[in-house]
């Protein structure tokens, strides 16, 4: 991977940009908004997708495969991401033609252009928590600049250039480009350890949130019940910090809250009270609701309309989302790659699934960060899941650890009868069809490329016949 050089200069003015890795759901959303602007765009990706069609049909030169033939003699500017090796041949060329090559972080700040900006971070919720905000002030009346992790469900793209001189934006803290931002309200959802692959030590992890939060112009709202934002806040010397959570002294206190299938609550500030129930299932995005309202709340909007807004939201691709249904057996997709994120999805499902049981396809991702939490990954899947069919690693920007695949992550089940490790997806889509029964849901959880084994599980699930409808395991 290429780790991003924020010291680069980035160009006053760009007539014609080249994306390596244009596919991906941040750099599309970007090369789209680039093209919002009247730039020539151009871009590749390992693999064609719907993006890059999308993309070609506005305009945009797009090509499957990286050959630095794709880089055309009009670029004047090239965007990367961190996900692509030194030795890409687009990006080799355009450094040999001294032309400048900057992060995808520093082309969103070059779009931002000074404008008043809203930024969540934190190593779990902030996809949601960016889209409630999107879909809340949309439903207020603003008409916001966004760039999101994942596609806004009801919105249908997951980067928009507003009208307002409002930006809101998902901030990646995993390679510290969160602090090239000049944010004025900061959210943080949680802290939890994660991407001590870049930052070394969790104190130094910690550091990095506290200075995003410190640097925030005008408010920062953090999570009040998260205990690595906790251990932040005592580092923000911010005057102007809002706390969400169910704790008792929040400023934004959630209360009551019910999963039925959907979840409902209720959220204190000031005195007030006002009831909510949201289109998407889970207590942890009560939570996350929470964080919402709090961060419309700094942007001076009422506490009742904020939670009617918020509750307007009705969830990003690939959080929870139905695939298709074959015999009884629902088959869903969701991002969660991290164990927090892991049982908080489980745990939703768990409120809407009834008596059928869960079957969970994992595939962790990276290597750094399945060895490093193995053990974690078994524990909550073991707890969360009925059964467990293992993956092996996507890699993503990492190279081969020996010894670190889905393995290693199945081995350290307490049961082994609660999981099977199956590295061929063929194989994996099969078993998962033979145990399988009517009522039961198989979620895919990963955020590398997972999701394309759901075609090859529904199919066996139809092929399964009978069995799909009363055999267990």
């Amino acid at each position: 991977m290429i780790r991003p050089d924020l010291s680069l200069p980035i160009p006053e003015t760009i007539e014609s940009a080249h994306f390596i890795g244009i596919g991906g759901s941040g750099m599309s959303g970007l090369a789209g908004m680039f093209l919002d602007r009247g730039i020539r765009v151009s871009g590749s990706d390992r693999a064609d997708s719907a993006a890059l069609r999308a993309l070609a049909a506005r305009g945009a030169r797009v090509y499957v495969g990286h050959d630095a033939a794709n880089l055309a003699d009009d670029v004047d500017t090239v965007v990367h991401t961190g996900a692509i090796w030194p030795e890409n041949p687009e990006y080799v060329l355009a450094k040999e033609r001294g032309l400048p090559v900057i992060h995808r972080s520093q082309a969103l700040y070059w779009l931002i252009g000074g404008r008043r900006l809203v930024s969540i971070a934190g190593a779990h919720g902030k996809t949601t928590s960016t889209g409630m905000i999107v879909v809340a002030l949309e439903e207020l009346g603003t008409d916001p600049t966004f760039v999101n992790g994942g596609v806004v469900a009801q919105l249908g793209v997951s980067s928009r250039t507003g009208g307002d001189d409002l930006v809101v934006i998902e901030a990646d803290e995993s390679d510290g480009t969160f602090l090239l931002y000049d944010t004025s309200i900061a959210l943080i959802t949680n802290v939890d350890p994660d991407h001590l692959d870049h930052y070394g030590t969790r104190d130094a992890f910690d550091e990095a949130f506290a200075r995003f939060a410190n640097r925030a112009r005008e408010a920062v709202v953090i999570s009040a019940d998260d205990p690595g934002a906790r251990s932040v806040a005592a580092r923000i010397s911010h005057e102007n910090v809002v706390t969400f959570g169910e704790s008792e002294g929040a400023d934004v206190r959630v209360t009551g809250i019910r999963t039925d299938g959907s979840v409902s609550f209720t959220i204190e500030h000031g005195g007030t009270s006002v009831d909510a129930k949201l289109q998407i299932p889970g207590a942890h995005n009560a939570i996350n609701a929470a964080g919402a309202v709090a961060a419309l709340l700094t942007l001076g909007h009422e506490l009742e309309p904020a939670v009617r807004a918020v509750e307007r939201f009705e969830g990003t691709i690939r959080r929870f989302e139905l695939h298709g249904v074959e015999r009884g057996v629902s088959v869903y997709d969701d991002y969660a790659h991290h164990p927090t994120e892991v049982a908080a999805a489980l745990a939703a499902a768990r409120t809407v699934i009834g008596d059928g049981r869960i079957i969970a396809i994992q595939q962790p991702h990276t290597y750094s960060r399945t060895q490093e939490m193995y053990r974690e990954f078994a524990e909550v899947l073991e707890t969360h899941a009925d059964h467990t069919v293992m993956l092996d690693v996507y890699g993503a920007r990492e190279d081969p650890v020996p010894g670190v695949t889905g393995e290693l992550v199945s081995n350290a089940f307490s049961d082994p009868s609660h999981v099977h490790y199956v590295p061929d997806w063929q194989e994996a889509a099969e078993y998962t069809a033979s145990v399988a029964r009517a009522g039961d849901y198989v979620i895919t959880l990963g955020c590398g490329n997972v999701y394309l084994i759901i075609p090859q599980v529904l199919e066996a699930l139809a092929k399964a016949g009978g069995t799909a409808e009363g055999s267990g395991e």
